[in-house]
């Protein structure tokens, strides 16, 4: 037949041809019905609530302490499993912890009376851990693990644990009183350093706004300086450019007049040209004919008296010769020498 388990419980086998016996856990095992035996052990955790009245300490005070322990069957180790097998098979879950219970209290009980009761009551994780390790180390030759242990409450009849209490208590109020008084001196020497720090803080402040303004002031004044000089320099500029467009205008002005100029200069002597021209033709060339026939006229008038000079001359010297009347001489005479003043 096949049997099965939880992961909570093991199953060991004996019998024929399970020398030694077979112990499952957690899992499934097969099983010859009347020559094979089949038994089950648990392996669930169980919670232990360990006391220790009225133990005596390492100074002879009597005080009680409990404790809560975590235990268990502790079925992956086969050795330990087969140690708890030998020991508890067949009990139940109550009789076991009952054994580890009584366990667990003796090394409790042992660990107090070399403990004090300031070391127990201040120190509480101290003692915890040496109950855990000294119950550990017996609680595994039975195959049982502790998991975890941890004290719960410390009490005493005797009003020890009060008068220390009272002693602890007075002792922080004390502590409470100084460090008030401290904490109020300190808050006194800090708002006044505080103060003081602030006083000091604006007094930089106001320092550092005073910079500030007076760097503020130099710069805007270095800043007018110079967009000032840059006014002033473009406004000289435009002046400048004023004069020299004025300078350039006039000059145009005077080249535009110099050319009307000379315009009416050519025009004027072209005037006079066209008017000398129109002299000479009107009243030059008919003066100069008019002299030319007054010269001729005269060459002639001339040449008339001369000959008549001559004729009379020659009259003088040869009388016998008739003499022509002047007129038929002179206009012969005329007539032969030359032509009439009039042609020119």
């Amino acid at each position: 037949m096949f049997f099965t388990c939880g992961p909570n419980e093991a199953m060991v086998v004996s019998g024929f041809c399970r020398s030694p016996p077979v112990m499952v856990a957690g899992g499934r095992v097969f099983v010859l019905p009347c020559i094979q035996q089949i038994q089950r052990i648990s392996l669930n955790t169980l919670t232990l609530n360990v006391k220790s009245e009225k133990v005596y300490t390492r100074h002879g005070v009597p005080i009680s302490v409990t404790g809560i322990a975590q235990v268990k069957i502790q079925g992956q180790n086969k050795e330990m499993l087969a140690a708890a097998c030998q020991m508890f098979l067949g009990k139940t879950e109550a009789e076991i912890a009952h054994i580890a219970l009584e366990t667990l209290e003796g090394h409790q009980r042992a660990i107090m009376a070399h403990m004090t009761v300031e070391e127990i009551y201040k120190d509480r994780q101290k003692f915890s851990e040496q109950v855990f390790k000294v119950a550990s180390s017996d609680l595994v030759n039975m195959g049982i693990s502790v998991v975890s242990y941890t004290l719960k409450d410390i009490h005493d009849d005797q009003d020890y644990l009060h008068s220390l209490g009272k002693a602890r208590t007075a002792q922080v109020q004390k502590d409470a009183r100084i460090g008030e008084a401290e904490a109020k001196r300190d808050a006194g020497i800090r708002e006044a350093k505080a103060k003081q720090e602030k006083v000091s803080a604006q007094y930089l402040s106001e320092i550092e706004m005073a910079k500030a303004q007076r760097d503020y002031e130099l710069k805007k004044a270095a800043y007018d300086i110079e967009v000032n000089t840059r006014r002033a320099q473009a406004d000289l500029a435009y002046q400048l450019q004023v004069a020299k467009t004025k300078q350039q205008i006039e000059e145009q002005r005077v080249q535009v007049q110099v050319v009307e100029r000379a315009q009416q200069v050519a025009v004027q002597e072209q005037e006079i040209a066209r008017r000398e021209k129109e002299l000479e033709a009107r009243v030059r060339k008919p003066a100069e004919a008019e002299r030319y026939k007054l010269e001729r006229l005269a060459a002639a008038e001339k040449s008339q008296l001369i000959m008549q000079a001559e004729a009379e001359a020659e009259s003088v010297r040869y009388p016998r010769r008739p003499v022509p009347s002047s007129d038929a001489w002179g206009s012969r005479g005329l007539c032969r020498r030359g032509p009439s003043p009039g042609r020119g």
